[in-house]
């Protein structure tokens, strides 16, 4: 009886472990019934039936990083490309990545690679720099699309390393190293050009200062000089009033009289600054009195009524 009691103990167990599974968290099992799928069992405590029911497959439903294999590619302009990348893909469906191929990874790395072949083959060697994105934009498109009926979503592909033969190398260096120079002459043509405008403008600049100058110094000058003539002519005219009105009064036309007769015989002085000076009398007096009259008439002439 211990016997018989002992193995329906070790059958007892055995039944136990075949039908309680525990699936860990981010996990997704495949189990079969007579070889059948029959379902997929989520995380959690799961019962299944012994020696009948079976988890064939396992799967982790986590994102997953597939390093690519380095591998020689070809561009539009015939040049070689040593290309290596990491793809990031995710199990979305269970049943299928396990009954969809036989190895999703192999199949989803093969796929990788002519995708990513095709895709610089369409590209020139300059344009598979500059467009990086561009690439693993249509590298993820090709392999989603036959990824699907393997129960996989592909997240995104990355390229880790471009690089061309050293001849390549070598040559693209020598164009990077011209074009720096050839900035390099731009920038100090520039620069020069800059300076010439700047000393041009200033030039001009101090010109039209020097000009604005000067024109205002003349104006300043006219007007010194009017307000001066301005102000002799009102020295005069006032003289003239005063002549004028000394003339009106009593005696005023023989003092008149007698200031021409001076005008007319007045002294001259020769160039000897020692000799004293010589009185000079017109030989015809009859033009004296013919100027003074003339005078005369003048005056008269100008008087108010």
């Amino acid at each position: 009886m211990t016997t018989f009691a002992l193995i329906l103990l070790v059958v007892a167990a055995i039944f136990v472990v075949q039908s309680i599974k525990v699936v860990p968290q981010q996990h997704a099992w495949v189990v079969e019934r007579l070889g059948k799928y029959n379902g997929t069992l989520t995380p959690g405590l799961s019962f299944l039936m012994p020696f009948i029911d079976r988890v064939a497959y396992k799967h982790l439903l986590k994102e997953v990083p597939l390093d690519i294999a380095s591998q020689v590619c070809i561009t539009r302009d015939n040049t070689q490309l040593q290309v290596d990348g990491i793809l990031y893909f995710q199990v979305t469906d269970a049943m299928r990545a396990s009954y969809g191929s036989s190895n999703y990874i192999v199949a989803i790395s093969q796929l990788a690679q002519t995708s990513l072949r095709s895709v610089i083959g369409k590209l020139e060697l300059d344009k598979t720099f500059e467009e990086r994105d561009i690439i693993n934009a249509q590298v993820v498109q090709a392999i989603d699309e036959a990824a699907l009926n393997w129960g996989v979503k592909v997240l995104r592909y990355e390229i880790k390393d471009l690089t061309p033969p050293k001849e390549i190398l070598h040559a693209m260096q020598q164009q990077i190293t011209a074009e720096r120079e050839k900035r390099a002459l731009i920038a100090a043509s520039e620069g020069r050009r800059q300076e010439q405008i700047n000393i041009a403008t200033g030039e001009r600049e101090a010109f039209i200062a020097r000009s604005e100058g000067e024109k205002q110094a003349a104006i300043n000058k006219a007007q010194g000089e009017a307000s001066s003539i301005m102000a002799v002519a009102e020295a005069m005219a006032q003289a003239i009033e005063r002549i004028a009105s000394a003339i009106r009064q009593p005696g005023g036309e023989q003092a008149v009289q007698l200031k021409v007769a001076e005008k007319a015989v007045r002294p001259i002085h020769g160039w000897q600054p020692t000799p004293p000076p010589t009185l000079i009398v017109p030989g015809n007096m009859a033009e004296v009195s013919t100027l003074i009259g003339s005078a005369m008439k003048m005056i008269q002439a100008h008087k108010p009524a």
